[in-house]
């Protein structure tokens, strides 16, 4: 198995996991300058967006950064599932005085494009990394023109061997505990799905390209022990959250910091989509998987007044409070130290 400290050209073996919509390029920054991966999502940004991060990366690192990139296909809207969801909605909207038939769109995740990629292309970034599977065929091929390493999620032994079989230079080993969305895209049956420590040797005993482990490491302890297991490098995500790059909202800062951390689930409630996030109000009395939710990422759209209105007095009752199941290292300090903590350096 080749060395992924080689394969990517960074000094540590850690790549800060993407999160969109809590970071930007700032948190990408502070990791890659002290020697790990540093990620930038792309998922909720336009392309003009897109590139002036991106501008602000290479004027501020001469290090290998990662882009993440969505790789969904965009779904059909639904209208009699959008009406049974607004339905189960319309006592929160009553209660918080807002009128359903004004709801705007909410933020979109767009897939990769050749729209993206035209932008992309003028920065040829070292790493692109996918979720859910990879892009088309010809955008995969464009990318990895560049020069590009890519990366994409596993949540399966089988989804490991698909990516390695179309193209994937490394696989992230995406375990149960880990927050935000699940990369799963060859099955949706959530029963599959395994814990980090169950999955990743599996995985790494499957493929003959790099593993990478991700979900439920917040520690310099939990990296040697996937490095035990197999893995060539961990992606963390949930313990840069409250690091002072992050964009973490006040809010969700508080929720990771407290006792509720302890309690997540999978909720499809946001996005359509299984995403890990600490249990709230609408998780617990919708239940955190709805029949009615729309298509990913349609569900965002009718939750985004609630959130907002709620966030305004103070409330997360309807705000997706992304986190894995160990938010014990997620601490208020500079990424760069915690980069450097996660790999055992400690000068």
């Amino acid at each position: 198995m080749e060395n992924l400290t080689e394969l990517l050209g960074i000094e540590l073996p850690i790549i800060q996991a993407p999160m969109a919509g809590v970071q930007g390029s700032a948190l990408a920054i502070a990791a890659s300058n002290a020697g790990g991966l540093g990620s930038l999502p792309c998922a909720m940004l336009s392309a003009e967006a897109m590139r002036s991060e991106l501008q602000a990366i290479v004027a501020a690192t001469d290090r290998p950064y990662n882009v993440n990139f969505f790789c969904h296909t965009p779904p059909q809207p639904d209208a009699a599932r959008e009406a049974a969801w607004r339905a189960a909605l319309a006592p929160y909207y009553a209660e918080l005085q807002l009128d359903p038939a004004g709801v705007p769109a909410g933020p979109g995740r767009a897939p990769f494009s050749a729209e993206l990629a035209d932008v992309l292309e003028a920065f040829r970034p070292p790493v692109v990394s996918f979720h859910f599977g990879l892009p088309s065929p010809d955008l995969l091929a464009r990318v990895k023109r560049w020069g590009a390493k890519v990366l994409s999620s596993a949540t399966t032994v089988e989804e490991a061997q698909w990516l390695e079989a179309n193209g994937a230079d490394a696989v992230i080993a995406q375990g149960l505990e880990a927050g935000g969305h699940r990369g799963m895209f060859l099955s949706d049956d959530l029963t599959g799905q395994m814990g980090t420590f169950a999955l990743l040797p599996q995985v790494v005993a499957a493929v003959r390209v790099p593993v990478i482990a991700a979900g439920g490491i917040a520690d310099a302890r939990g990296v040697q022990a996937a490095r035990a297991l197999g893995a060539a490098g961990v992606q963390v995500g949930t313990a840069y959250l409250c690091c002072p790059e992050a964009t973490t909202s006040a809010l969700h800062r508080a929720a990771l910091q407290s006792d509720r951390a302890r309690h997540t689930a999978l909720t499809n409630l946001f996005t359509g989509r299984p995403a890990r996030g600490i249990v709230n109000r609408v998780m617990r009395e919708l239940g955190p998987m709805s029949p009615v939710s729309p298509a990913f990422p349609l569900a965002t759209a009718a939750v985004a007044p609630l959130r907002a209105r709620a966030e305004r007095l103070g409330s997360t009752d309807f705000t997706p409070l992304w986190s894995g199941q160990n938010a014990g290292g997620c601490q208020d300090i500079p990424a760069a130290q915690l980069t450097r903590a996660l790999a055992g350096v400690t000068a």
